[in-house]
């Protein structure tokens, strides 16, 4: 029997406009945006500080072994008697177990933290990669820093550099792999309420009834 409940687990590039997105897509669903927020209920589930969740975060993609190691998400966590328990891993767990206990209770929208593999066995998790040309993205992000082309395009590079990494670590897979996802699409071409349109279809034809 399927559950009342559903996810939209986002993974988007840098300038794509995918947080936005996002926001748009829960405010027109009536349910919530889950990003950094998600932090804070995992500090609560833990009993280990919302700072050392995202100082987990900094602290591993600042290292060499972030982008030559892996450290699969597997569902087992790591006890507090443990000297690995505020390890990465550990902390990325946590967050993981959070997003299987909220789609227990409410639907929402989640931006980035893997969440398309950690849900991937649940059918009613739909994952979504938005993209958008490189001119596109630029300008974006232009607009947003005022800085420089050069700043710019660092900043672009290294963002994505970050988020394929992440996922690369957690998961093993690699990010842009369309394979990944149950929709990929261009925000560019089909502007933001364009793919919300297309997510809003998408999610109704797989659960198979309305949800706007």
């Amino acid at each position: 029997m399927s559950s009342k409940y559903y996810a939209v687990c986002i993974t988007r590039t840098c300038g794509s406009g995918g947080t936005e997105i996002g926001k748009m897509l829960a405010e027109q669903l009536g349910i919530d945006l889950y990003d950094r927020k998600l932090l804070r209920l995992a500090s609560e589930d833990s009993g280990i500080s919302e700072e050392l969740f995202a100082k987990a975060d900094q602290d591993v993609k600042k290292t060499l072994l972030y982008k030559v190691s892996k450290a699969v998400y597997d569902g087992e966590i790591i006890p507090p008697e443990s000297g690995n328990f505020l390890s990465d891993r550990n902390l990325f767990e946590y967050q993981a177990r959070v997003l299987a206990g909220l789609l227990q209770k409410e639907s929402f929208v989640v931006l980035g933290r893997a969440a398309d593999f950690v849900l991937k066995d649940h059918p009613e998790a739909v994952s979504v990669f938005l993209s958008a040309s490189p001119e596109a993205c630029f300008l974006r992000e232009q607009e947003i820093m005022q800085t420089d082309t050069i700043g710019v395009n660092r900043h672009i590079r290294s963002i994505n550099r970050y988020r394929s990494d992440y996922y690369k670590y957690h998961t093993g897979n690699k990010w842009k792999n369309p394979e990944n996802y149950d929709l990929c699409l261009r925000t560019d071409v089909l502007g933001y309420q364009g793919c919300v349109d297309v997510i809003c279809d998408y999610l109704e034809r797989r659960l198979r009834r309305k949800i706007r």
